[in-house]
């Protein structure tokens, strides 16, 4: 977890937002993504099955250095 940065707005906004969310979790999707891309304003998006969230698919958007969390979500809508 050494190498992982997580954003002011993560820290503040998204686990107060989603306080079920783990960073252990966020970090689990960035070393285990089914599917990655680029984003708009340099930041970019990964995806991976979470089996803690019954097998549901975690979106994680990371800054463009794809080590620093900005923010993390459910994705319902993702299909592999």
């Amino acid at each position: 977890m050494s190498n992982y940065k997580f954003t002011s707005y993560f820290e503040n906004e998204v686990l107060r937002k989603r306080p079920y969310l783990k960073k252990e979790w966020c970090i689990y999707v960035l070393e285990h993504a089914i599917h990655s891309e680029a984003h708009e304003q340099n930041r970019y998006r990964f995806w991976a099955a979470v089996p803690e969230l019954e097998g549901r698919y975690l979106r994680v958007i990371t800054l463009d250095d794809k080590l620093t969390i900005h923010n993390a979500f459910p994705d319902r809508g993702f299909k592999p």
